[in-house]
């Protein structure tokens, strides 16, 4: 409890989806959904001296979209930064519901594949965006070597070459996340005037943001899905499809605004006879047209031609003319119309059966990895029918491409945006060169034959990269040794980890990166508790398998507890291994496993199986990575296991220590909520009660300051007290005054706040007593809502001497009484009757139609979603019944 300081109400998050184009062109998004100033010399520190200040073009907020139409809201500041930064790629985080994490709520540019495990980040971690959320400051890093300096642990994860820059999202003393950019580094920074239009933006998206949380929407992120910004594709125009129906013995023909406009015709030009459509072919194709169609129309077949419709100048290009004989014509009648289609496909026909000829291989992939086109040339490289790729990761398909740094090159791309390449071996003994071209909608790729330089001794070399900007490798190409792929899932996953807090995000952290690492189908951690291990969690695995596994005792002659008490790794390449080391164990599809022990400080944690569905020898280094791995998974799951812990005694003494139900009154209706602070052990000090006495119902809410154990008990002793003495038919002064004197006895050295309200139905009557506690809140039937400003005396514990005065109104029929905690209503800097007169506005613009328990979870949701909510928050709601 902080008196006189605000508490924290934040506010709503934008998702969703639809489609949008770079330079202005219809927006969109879906769901799976900038350089320096130039008033400024380019060698400016890469943060702001100005505190994220609102520029002249932020004066203007943006408007406020409904809760259906928030994406749309983030999509259009993305685009806008991206057509006036030239910026390649575009993203907002907005804070979580606990405010502890930054959450990825909109990318356009790149796949969220490609961000790994920037998804979500802590706001205390050392990267640039929490750093802009943290200070109010922009951040912008020029290239690798400044961010390499500056924020290494960035680099890390995203090995790339890109700059950046990052805007927070803030309005008024309210941070709600940041907006970047990323485009390719140059010597001379970033774009010009860059940081200016993304601070802008992100203060445009803060306003818009602010007015939303003022309506009561939620402006938190909901969950780790993000909304994907479609950009247009640059590519010529495709396919054209127009639509006729020709009578041949007429000539009358009836054509689309499509088919027209193939012609080259507006439909109001257009006469309806088919002399003047045919009048725009070529002559030489005239002649063997209407026979062929007749012929069709008789024998009753498909009608189909490639005719040239003129283009002007002696130009012409080729479509396609498709046509069956229409249903309508029965009765024994002669056939004589034609219904169908005209296919226009510009340079698309031609530019593949270009492609198709070339020796060269020819492949693309979409934003996220997937073949979606690959020609002969490619079949004939990569030993593969194209069929086998399609819809595909080109590194799923080709076992050979399986290792992650293969992957990591198509990932690079896309980040960096600049063409990157890489030599492959196709075995036995077949080098390869491969270049990726990007854009924001995935990759066209080269690949052609090449040859490893002398001087290796015969022995096959591991996969080499070249330079981003190489040619095709010939001969005496150099050849540049890759690092091995898993080592960099090894990185990213001693990133990703640092982000883990519970042991089930660390559990998932590793699923996610290991088995996808390298190769996996199956993985399970298991964890000892009671000299026992039990499942964690499990992937991969057939329904049910496991379930003789669970709470196998450490004594047990199997591999995953024989690794654990070894302290050593276990590792079989074959089905056969497995079965001799240990026979009769049950086994399922899998024929390699590889058995990891998680060991912390040298007592053991548990035990990680990761199983492949081929035979898999392990070399020397998997065995060594994956042995890295069991120590850092180790180590995250034993600090996990601790805060899990930790929160489960807190939660529970906290549950334990407030009413578990509350009484049913006739005419009255009651709800409660309690939200722990986010800090600490979130124990806390807030209670809320109702009693029901000889008098009536007794509406309790109190606050002891402090966020610790002895908070909680002196909580728990007042909420007894208040109780007993509620119960003896003592006025509500006389409760507040006992209690503050056994506060005074008790002397903890704490304070307290609190609030009582003698509810006496019969009489029509509340009686109100308030000690150093915040006003109650009613609002009317007829939806006015107003603050109770009844006078009250010192908080509990000040003085055992003093006196606490009555006030009494008189709640109508179909009224709604709020009692809160400052939790609910405070906000660090802004004077705590702003914070009171929100919650007001909120009471009284909630739907009527809302049950008093989705009230109550209405009003909270802002609180429900802060992240640096020091204070707990209570909140106790009671209605009265409407007369009949």
């Amino acid at each position: 409890m902080r008196q006189g300081v605000p508490a924290d109400p934040r506010g709503p998050h934008v998702t969703g989806g639809n489609t949008a184009t770079r330079a202005g062109d219809p927006v969109g998004v879906r769901r799976p959904r900038h350089g320096p100033d130039p008033s400024r010399s380019t060698t400016d520190d890469a943060v702001d001296d100005d505190p994220a200040a609102p520029s002249p073009e932020a004066a203007a907020p943006l408007p406020h979209p409904s809760d259906q139409v928030r994406d749309d809201l983030f999509a259009a500041a993305v685009l806008k930064v991206l057509k006036d930064t030239d910026a390649y790629s575009g993203m907002v985080y907005l804070r979580s519901h606990d405010r502890r994490s930054l959450v990825l709520s909109t990318v356009a540019g790149l796949p969220v594949s490609a961000l790994g495990s920037f998804r979500r980040v802590s706001v205390h971690s050392p990267l640039p965006g929490a750093m802009a959320y943290r200070t109010g400051r922009s951040v912008s890093l020029s290239g690798s070597e400044e961010t390499m300096r500056r924020f290494p642990q960035l680099l890390v994860g995203l090995p790339y070459s890109f700059a950046s820059a990052y805007a927070p999202i803030i309005a008024g003393s309210e941070t709600y996340g940041f907006l970047c950019a990323l485009w390719k580094p140059s010597a001379a920074g970033l774009p010009p005037g860059a940081r200016r239009h993304l601070r802008a933006a992100a203060n445009r998206l803060g306003s818009a943001l602010a007015e939303l949380a003022t309506r009561g929407d939620a402006v938190e992120s909901r969950g780790d899905t993000a909304a994907i910004v479609e950009l247009s594709a640059t590519s010529a125009p495709g396919f054209r499809v127009g639509l006729f129906d020709w009578n041949l013995a007429t000539g009358a023909l009836t054509a689309d605004d499509e088919m027209c406009a193939i012609f080259g015709l507006e439909p109001g030009q257009f006469d309806g006879r088919a002399e003047t459509l045919a009048a725009r072919l070529h002559p030489d194709d005239l002649r063997a047209f209407r026979p062929a169609a007749r012929r069709a129309l008789r024998e009753g077949r498909v009608f189909a031609a490639h005719l040239r419709l003129m283009a002007g100048a002696g130009r012409s290009r080729t479509i396609e003319l498709r046509g069956r004989a229409h249903d309508a014509a029965a009765g024994g009648q002669q056939l004589d119309r034609l219904v169908g289609t005209v296919l226009d496909t510009g340079t698309s026909a031609a530019a593949s059966e270009a492609v198709e000829r070339l020796r060269q291989g020819v492949f693309s992939l979409d934003a996220e990895g997937l073949v979606t086109y690959a020609n002969l040339g490619a079949e004939l490289l990569l030993g593969a029918h194209r069929e086998e790729m399609l819809a595909r990761p080109l590194w799923g398909s080709l076992g050979w491409l399986a290792d992650p740094v293969y992957e990591d090159r198509h990932r690079a791309a896309m980040i960096s945006r600049q063409p990157t390449a890489f030599l492959a071996c196709r075995p036995p003994d077949r080098w390869l060169a491969f270049t990726f071209y990007p854009d924001a909608n995935g990759v066209t790729g080269t690949v052609v034959p090449a040859t490893v330089p002398a001087g290796d001794g015969g022995q096959e070399p591991a996969p080499a990269e070249m330079a981003a900007d190489a040619v095709p490798l010939g001969p005496s190409a150099p050849v540049r040794r890759a690092g091995v792929g898993a080592m960099y899932r090894l990185l990213e996953l001693a990133s990703t980890l640092t982000q883990a807090v519970t042991v089930r995000e660390v559990c998932t952290a590793v699923a996610e990166q290991i088995v996808p690492a390298f190769g996996g189908q199956e993985l399970a951690i298991y964890i000892v508790s009671g000299n026992r291990l039990n499942l964690a969690h499990q992937t991969g695995y057939p329904d049910s398998f496991l379930d003789r596994f669970e709470g196998t005792p450490m004594r047990a002659r199997l591999p995953g507890v024989e690794t654990l008490n070894t302290g050593a790794p276990i590792f079989f390449a074959s089905v056969d291994e497995l079965a001799d080391a240990y026979p009769g164990i049950p086994m399922d599809e899998m024929c390699a496993w590889a058995f990891l022990p998680l060991i912390a400080s040298g007592h053991p944690v548990g035990s990680c199986i990761l199983g492949f569905d081929e035979p898999h020898p392990f070399t020397a280094e998997e065995r060594g990575v994956l042995t890295a791995l069991g120590g850092l998974i180790g180590q995250a799951l034993e600090r996990a296991r601790l805060y899990d812990t930790e929160f489960a005694l807190a939660r529970g003494l906290q549950n334990a220590l407030l009413p578990h139900r509350l009484p049913e009154v006739p005419g009255v209706t009651i709800a409660a909520r309690y939200l722990p602070g986010t800090q600490s052990m979130e124990i806390g000090g807030d209670w809320y009660d109702a009693i029901v006495t000889t008098r009536g119902l007794c509406l309790v809410i109190g606050d002891v300051e402090g966020h610790s154990v002895a908070a909680a008990a002196t909580m728990g002793q007042l909420r007894s007290a208040v109780r007993a003495f509620a119960t003896s038919d003592s006025e509500p002064n006389e409760v507040l005054a006992r209690t503050n004197r056994l506060l005074a006895d008790l002397d903890p050295d704490l304070l307290a706040s609190s609030c009582l309200i003698q509810l006496d139905r019969t009489a029509g009557r509340a009686r109100i007593a308030r000690a150093g506690h915040l006003p109650p809140l009613i609002r009317y039937a007829d939806g006015r809502t107003d603050v109770l400003e009844v006078p009250g005396g010192a908080l509990l514990g000040v003085d055992p001497r003093t006196e606490y005065p009555v006030s009494e109104f008189h709640p109508a029929p179909g009224s709604i009484l709020a009692l809160y905690t400052d939790g609910l209503v405070e906000t660090p800097g802004v004077p705590i009757d702003q914070g009171i007169d929100r919650l007001r506005v909120a009471l009284a613009h909630a739907d009527a139609t809302l049950t008093l328990e989705q009230l109550a979870d209405r009003l909270l949701s802002e609180a429900t979603r802060s992240t640096h909510r020091a204070d707990d928050v209570a909140l106790l709601l009671t209605a009265f019944a409407q007369e009949p």
